[in-house]
């Protein structure tokens, strides 16, 4: 019997994919069509922005906390967040929190490292980007990291925030991410972090010129080999 992973979803778009991404590779664990009990819980998008505009990670964490006391009653055996930003958040609630969590900057990390990768371009809403998630989760294995300029780091955003998580997917937008990392690649960087859980809908290995980092698909990974192996 496997542990139910319990999703603690913020955005739409990341947390579908990341439900999509264990429903669909759980088969390769577990057999045909088999996958973990998935429990998922989310607050309206709009609450976690504004608590972001205003700079109030009590009010994300408090959201997030919400979240997490319900996928505990749900049955959940342990949380995911799909959402790098929010992230900020963790460390005031993990204390509190009824069930442990995976930190989906660990996660990207360790697998940063497993590939051998040294410097990691950083990209994802301006709120993630700007914030230590990434910089302490990389430092600490011993990984550099940049960050895109403050002009692309506002684009960025725009494009995630106006655009992917209403599930729009522009050509343009494509392209304009497609240069940034080109950029990033010019600056040293050997792979880039997919930080905003979309981004990986329109951005890819196949399109950009370094290698990805899907922080979805790596969470959603992560937590189906711990509700296989922990049961």
């Amino acid at each position: 019997m496997t542990l139910n992973i319990g999703i603690v979803a913020c955005s739409a778009e990341g947390a579908a994919l990341c439900y999509r991404t264990i429903c669909v590779e759980g088969a390769a664990l577990l057999g045909a069509h088999a996958h973990p009990e998935v429990s998922l819980h989310g607050h309206s998008l709009a609450d976690y922005v504004a608590c972001l505009e205003r700079d109030d990670l009590d009010g994300v964490g408090a959201l997030m906390l919400s979240s997490a006391e319900k996928l505990a009653k749900a049955g959940a055996d342990f949380l995911v967040c799909p959402d790098n930003t929010i992230h900020q958040a963790l460390p005031r609630i993990e204390p509190r929190s009824p069930l442990p969590w995976l930190h989906i900057a660990d996660v990207v990390a360790a697998e940063a490292v497993a590939r051998g990768y040294r410097r990691l371009g950083i990209t994802g809403t301006r709120w993630l980007v700007e914030s230590a998630v990434y910089p302490e989760k990389l430092a600490a294995r011993g990984l550099a990291w940049l960050r895109p300029e403050e002009s692309e780091r506002a684009e960025i955003d725009r494009i995630i925030m106006d655009e992917l998580v209403q599930g729009r997917f522009r050509p343009e937008a494509r392209a304009y991410l497609r240069q940034v990392i080109g950029r990033l690649e010019e600056a040293g960087c050997d792979a880039v972090v997919l930080g905003c859980t979309e981004l990986p809908l329109i951005v890819d290995d196949g399109s950009a010129p370094l290698p990805t980092l899907d922080s979805t698909r790596l969470l959603a990974r992560a937590a189906l080999r711990r509700a296989v192996e922990g049961a």
